[in-house]
């Protein structure tokens, strides 16, 4: 099994955070021909994303959440879903608040830091809806263990990794960070660090973004 992957990406990183948890013997594959939009990698996903899962039988797998779903059908434990649909409604909520409203201001500012003249409209507006998505965040996150509940789900490997990118993009632009005044978010920041597969992906996250910044 191969997971198409760039360290720096929190959607590979939530698949990496799921494989990691699972012990998957998945293999870490760069970008064949070292870019999105290469032949080589447009021949396994005609869309030129990562993350792409590519199955022992040669199938490949599209969008991070599809992806996990299909880990947690395949290789059932440990689970990253409970039992009872309700609780499995409440996990997928997460990941929906997740791709759907967390991801796309942060991005925005993502992609304005690289940009030779940041647009400064787009930058406050990003930045204002990202505030409103991390208070909502707020109000979400379980007082237990972990932002579902007291276990740890698909819900997790989701946020982890989103997390790096929005305390790097509010702490270029020199906003509000993103914890302060959000205690159930900040409790479960805390808590969820201290998770093995997160610890991992994160480190490495972290690496890549220093690389980056490097660069710059």
């Amino acid at each position: 099994m191969k997971l198409y992957n760039l360290n720096l990406s929190n959607f590979a990183g939530k698949c990496r955070i799921a494989i990691y948890e699972k012990g998957l013997d998945v293999t870490m594959e760069p970008l064949p021909g070292g870019d999105f939009k290469s032949p080589e990698f447009l021949k396994i996903n005609p869309l030129g994303k990562i993350p792409t899962f590519e199955t022992d039988d040669g199938q490949t797998i599209a969008e991070s959440e599809v992806i996990n779903e299909y880990l947690e059908d395949k290789f059932p434990k440990p689970a990253l879903l409970p039992k009872s649909p309700e609780a499995r409604a409440r996990v997928r909520s997460f990941t929906r608040f997740h791709d759907l409203y967390l991801d796309p201001p942060m991005r925005t500012l993502f992609r304005q830091t690289r940009a030779k003249v940041p647009d400064e409209k787009k930058v406050n507006e990003a930045l204002s809806e990202l505030n409103l998505r991390l208070d909502q965040l707020d109000s979400m996150v379980s007082a237990e263990d972990f932002a579902a509940g007291p276990e740890f789900t698909m819900a997790d490997c989701a946020l982890a990794p989103t997390m790096v990118l929005v305390n790097a993009m509010l702490e270029a632009y020199h906003a509000k960070p993103p914890l302060e005044g959000r205690p159930r978010l900040a409790g479960w920041w805390a808590r969820v660090q201290n998770r093995p597969s997160v610890k991992k992906v994160l480190g490495e996250m972290h690496e890549a973004l220093q690389a980056l910044q490097a660069k710059k």
